[in-house]
């Protein structure tokens, strides 16, 4: 009996020192709650870092989308200018008819590059930028009826797109649509009215160069007869 009773009290005594052990690995839990919550400001760095380099990228991405916009355009225009440049005029007929349909393979094949970038606008960007798409499809539907007048009025408004010296006068109204507009769409107003004007430049080239053929077959003409 006597042994069995000192056995119990060896049992408790080492069973006693347990209880610091547990209060301490309690206090070592809250001390390691404490240290988490200290790095949720180095954690939330780190994130707001990565964000600020995704942001650089998307912004990257945008531009090299918007670059593509650019490029799909200038091919068409290329593309067209060739099938109604004054070289396919004096062409034989089965040269034509054979560039012609190269020609339009290759714009079928750019037409199924779609590339999309849109912009994000409020209710007043969206109003001005329907106001100044109306203002130019205005000037490019009587283009047939007065050509010079028609790129008259689309340098000045040109020239209310740019920041360099107007060789003409500005369309203050037009100015003040187009400062209303997003950014990226008043770089688009101004590459369209580039395009249009390059566009007309080319016709007035053509036309001047076929009435000056007109002129020197009339001169010919005129000479035979004397």
């Amino acid at each position: 009996m006597a042994q069995a009773r000192i056995s119990a009290k060896a049992s408790e005594g080492a069973q006693q020192p347990q209880q610091p052990q547990q209060q301490q690995q309690s206090g070592g839990q809250l001390r390691g709650r404490f240290y988490r919550s200290t790095s949720m400001a180095d954690r939330s760095s780190r994130l707001l870092e990565n964000l600020d380099q995704l942001e650089l990228r998307v912004e990257a991405f945008r531009d090299a989308a918007s670059a593509m916009e650019q490029e799909k355009e200038i091919l068409l225009e290329m593309i067209h200018n060739i099938q109604n440049s004054q070289d396919m005029r004096h062409i034989s007929e089965g040269e034509r008819e054979e560039l012609n349909l190269t020609a339009n393979r290759l714009m079928g094949r750019t037409l199924t590059v779609e590339v999309s970038v849109e912009t994000i606008r409020n209710a007043q960007q969206q109003e001005s930028l329907l106001h100044a798409t109306k203002m130019i499809d205005e000037i490019v539907n009587k283009l047939l009826d007065d050509l010079e007048d028609a790129k008259m009025r689309l340098m000045s408004l040109y020239g209310a797109c740019t920041s360099d010296v107007p060789a003409g006068p500005i369309d203050q109204k037009f100015q003040s649509v187009v400062i209303g507009c997003a950014i990226e769409d008043q770089k688009k107003i101004k590459r369209r009215l580039e395009t249009l004007l390059r566009n007309l430049e080319n016709s007035e080239k053509s036309i001047t160069l076929l009435e000056h053929q007109k002129a020197s077959v009339r001169q010919s003409c005129n000479s035979k007869q004397d």
